[in-house]
């Protein structure tokens, strides 16, 4: 669909994007409108993009934003890029329902900066950093510590559930770190064709071919993931999309079924992935050697919250998406989609209702 005069594009993000991106936009389109506004992180009182101005809103049908408005300020709009990888808070909004209304998502942007944080947690807990970093602050040298095992990565396996860009860029960073991984996927990936990543990825990063991965399992419900958690697993990263199907996935059955490893939890999609009473119960009960945590069930996580008590976690108030380099894969992906939308071509990331 050609970009007119009538076009007008709204952006609404807690962060500034690259002036390099409207100086592109403005050369490429010149007759496209283009309203960019910001709001301070944590500033949840301009979080609404529904308290932006009418004049702001009025003529909008390309909209770029990471929470919702309602649909009444959206009745024009014929795109929506979203600046977050997941979209479960649309899953119940009037325009996203809409059919005619397109949908693309960030997916693939924050692959690199969340890896690190998975893989800097494990070895944060394998090696006792946290610990030894106590000892510096106290200006300790204490050599005890080091009587505790300390376990490498090497012929470790990883289980990986959600292969989309954040689980590759980590099986990548997992296997130089000479792990074995196992992946399992919603639907069966048979052919080298069907492995392959079909969404925004950072050059250089992941695995876009799906060569890692030693084995692949799929499926869903509780026999495949339970299938999946049975394979003897050393570390499990939780990389999936949140849906009515995935929500509490991770349950008390399934910590059981871990129990028999003791593997290393990492959560980085979403938190009502887990049960999180369930989860207390085997960090208690040893059936977890550990857990890291970017995202809660409730967030943000209220300070009296039991799960901040339990032994071996490593909370952080989901901030793992954070880099310098953010806004320029953000505008990457917009400006790719721009060019297609203009041009009648396939979306890049589009979000499969």
């Amino acid at each position: 669909m050609p970009i007119t005069a009538d076009d007008k594009l709204l952006l609404h993000y807690p962060i500034p994007l690259p002036d390099s991106f409207f100086e592109t936009v403005k050369a490429r389109w010149p007759q496209l409108k283009v309203h960019m506004e910001t709001y301070p992180p944590g500033n949840s009182t301009m979080k609404n993009t529904d308290e932006l101005p009418d004049e702001v809103w009025e003529g909008v049908t390309l909209l770029s934003v990471v929470p919702p408005p309602s649909a009444a300020k959206m009745k024009n709009v014929k795109f929506v890029q979203l600046g977050s990888a997941g979209w479960d808070v649309w899953l119940e909004h009037e325009v996203f329902l809409n059919k005619n209304v397109e949908f693309c998502n960030t997916s693939g942007v924050h692959a690199p900066q969340i890896a690190e944080w998975a893989i800097g947690a494990w070895l944060t807990h394998s090696h006792h950093f946290k610990t030894y970093m106590e000892q510096a602050d106290r200006g300790v040298w204490d050599m005890a510590l080091a009587k505790s095992q300390v376990t490498d990565s090497v012929g470790l396996r990883m289980g990986i559930m959600g292969y989309g860009a954040i689980g590759r860029q980590v099986a990548r960073l997992a296997h130089a770190l000479g792990m074995e991984i196992y992946v399992q996927t919603l639907s069966p990936r048979p052919t080298p064709e069907s492995k392959k990543l079909r969404e925004y990825i950072v050059p250089g990063t992941g695995d876009p071919d799906g060569l890692l991965p030693a084995k692949w399992f799929s499926g869903s419900g509780p026999e495949a993931v339970n299938n999946f958690l049975s394979q003897d697993l050393d570390i499990v990263l939780l990389s999936l999309p949140m849906s009515p199907q995935t929500r509490h996935c991770i349950g008390a059955e399934q910590f059981k079924i871990l129990g028999k490893k003791k593997p290393f939890l990492i959560n980085v999609a979403r938190g009502p992935l887990v049960d999180t009473p369930a989860l207390i119960e085997a960090l208690e009960g040893g059936l977890l050697r550990g857990a890291a945590l970017d995202v809660a069930e409730q967030e943000p996580l209220p300070q009296e919250h039991p799960l901040w008590k339990a032994p071996n976690v490593f909370i952080t108030p989901h901030i793992s998406w954070r880099s310098t380099k953010l806004t320029e894969r953000i505008t990457d992906v917009l400006l790719q989609n721009l060019e297609r939308w203009d041009k009648g071509e396939p979306l890049l990331n589009r979000i499969k209702r």
